[in-house]
């Protein structure tokens, strides 16, 4: 039966990225040159970024390549940053570079 609405696979395909044959690294690096400026203006920062090595505890579904810390002044810094229009037009090369992604959110405390 045909569709009138294209599957992701089709849509995927029709992205800037894959004309430019982009691996979805060099596409999330487009987002995360925005992305630092964006952080800087805010006063956010990153405190620490690394690639995964290894899952200890855990299954295959807790397997990241990337895991980047960022400390935000505030929770409104960080709703001013999703809502600029810079960082609302890199976003497009973030969803085309990341297979899956997870913010959580944390509160600062002692490890006592």
């Amino acid at each position: 039966m045909a569709s009138l609405t294209p599957t992701p696979k089709q849509l995927q395909a029709m992205r800037p990225e894959a004309k430019e044959n982009l691996s979805g690294r060099e596409a999330y690096q487009r987002y995360g040159a925005v992305a630092v400026q964006v952080l800087d203006e805010i006063g956010a920062r990153i405190l620490w970024m690394g690639q995964q090595k290894l899952v200890f505890i855990g299954g295959a579904e807790q397997e990241w390549d990337d895991v980047v810390c960022v400390r935000y002044p505030s929770r409104m810094a960080f709703l001013e940053m999703i809502a600029r229009h810079d960082y609302l037009a890199a976003t497009y090369h973030r969803e085309a570079g990341l297979e899956r992604t997870a913010l959580l959110c944390c509160s600062a405390g002692s490890a006592s």
